[in-house]
């Protein structure tokens, strides 16, 4: 069992973001119009695509660190839980209806995972050519890339969420509404829904110019995970809908789904909205 801490997940940084970013030119290499689709069992596509950027990831992390336990979408009937330790948790694409459809917002998602804690993510959103990354305790930035070509990273920081009566932003899915997530909003005055595909809703978050995403329909961990830590990074937080942590690899038998969740860009607002 390897446990890795902050400062190790500094190290890996770097080269976890080339991984992410070659993942996300494999995706964008595969021509939609043209593509394999398949069905899952729960009835959500899965493309060439989502295979072809998670077999990236699989051999890359073999390279980097082959000695920790990974859990992917694409592999979850291979994992092995609970992690005791550290392990990856990987989404290889996320948004597959929003990339099957022609949209520019699916992302590459990864996690590091320390006792059941996101400590690390990555969410790259491929044909933005826009990643967000972090690690708890130490930070988040947004990162340009251009191809293979990655840009200087700026800093970012959740802000502070507005008071009641003045206009805020929540984060809806495009493709995933859900009534209960819907009441939750409904309930805040002059809230402003801005609907945005995958895991950018946290990116936007994390960045500070959207405050809240509510979800409380059933998603799974590795939708959830890399969000999660860089929210977290950014100055914010992600709960389940009562406020409490959410942990992550420690169980298969409900599938590995987050029932429901809370990314909040104020950590003031938590259990008091």
């Amino acid at each position: 069992m390897r446990i890795i801490d902050g400062a190790a997940a500094f190290g890996l940084m770097e080269p976890l973001t080339g991984l992410v970013v070659k993942a996300g030119e494999a995706i964008l290499g595969i021509n939609r119009a043209a593509m394999r689709i398949e069905g899952k069992q729960d009835g959500s596509p899965v493309t060439e695509a989502d295979l072809a950027a998670d077999r990236i990831i699989a051999d890359g992390l073999a390279q980097l660190a082959g000695d920790v336990p990974t859990l992917s979408e694409e592999r979850a009937q291979h994992a092995s839980p609970p992690f005791p330790g550290s392990f990856f948790l990987i989404d290889p694409l996320d948004g597959t209806k929003e990339f099957v459809a022609g949209r520019d917002e699916f992302t590459v998602n990864l996690a590091l995972v320390t006792s059941g804690i996101p400590l690390l993510g990555i969410v790259s959103a491929p044909a933005l050519g826009l990643l967000w990354r972090g690690i708890v305790g130490r930070g988040a930035e947004r990162v340009r890339f251009n191809g293979a070509t990655i840009g200087a990273a700026e800093p970012i920081h959740t802000r502070k969420l507005p008071a009641r009566g003045e206009p805020w932003i929540a984060a809806v899915s495009r493709s995933h509404g859900d009534p209960r997530s819907e009441a939750f909003i409904a309930e805040r005055p002059n809230a402003v829904r801005r609907t945005i595909g995958s895991a950018v809703k946290f990116g936007r978050i994390a960045e500070g110019s959207a405050d809240i995403y509510p979800r409380f329909g059933p998603t799974s961990e590795w939708d959830v995970g890399a969000g999660c830590a860089v929210v977290t990074a950014a100055g914010g937080r992600v709960t389940d809908g009562k406020g409490g942590e959410l942990r992550f690899g420690q169980r298969s038998d409900t599938g590995f789904i987050v029932p429901e969740f809370i990314a909040w860009g104020d950590l003031q607002a938590v259990g008091c909205y």
